[in-house]
């Protein structure tokens, strides 16, 4: 029994190890998405709660795009785990709709950090029945926006 502990400490290490060297997955930065738009989560709070600002480059309005404000929270993950799901809304500053975002953010095998989201965009109907178009849904990725 005596030779057994020094293997098994020795295994339990290197099956460990693994999980100790995962890179973390930070939501703070500049991102964009499969469709050219443009991200930034300025904030995060010690309780996961971040503001940040959203530069669609898609619309179904004539208006005038203009960047709008998010608000959000991420899980915060247990020791060890580093990819965190969240959430946020964004207010559209030029539209009278609102989206939410859910997701989770990956760190890919090249090190690289991935946000995985699903949205719901809810539009403003002027008739109740209207309200069966009102709320659209889709997947976005999103990749950090490296520094130039």
């Amino acid at each position: 029994m005596v030779q057994t502990t020094p293997f098994l400490l020795v295994l339990f290490l290197a099956l460990g190890a693994h999980s100790l060297s995962t890179e973390k997955c930070i939501l703070t930065g500049i991102w964009v998405n499969d469709l050219g738009s443009n991200m930034t989560i300025k904030t995060m709070t010690a309780n996961g709660d971040f503001t940040g600002i959203y530069l669609t480059a898609v619309s179904a309005t004539m208006k005038k795009i203009e960047a709008s404000p998010l608000q959000g929270s991420q899980h915060l993950p247990n020791p060890g785990l580093s990819q965190p799901t969240f959430g946020f809304t964004i207010h559209w500053s030029f539209s009278d709709s609102i989206t939410v975002f859910t997701g989770q953010c990956f760190v890919d095998d090249d090190g690289k950090e991935i946000l995985k989201t699903m949205w719901l965009l809810r539009s403003h109907m002027d008739n109740i029945k209207n309200d069966w178009k009102a709320t659209l849904v889709g997947y976005n990725e999103f990749k950090r926006l490296e520094e130039q």
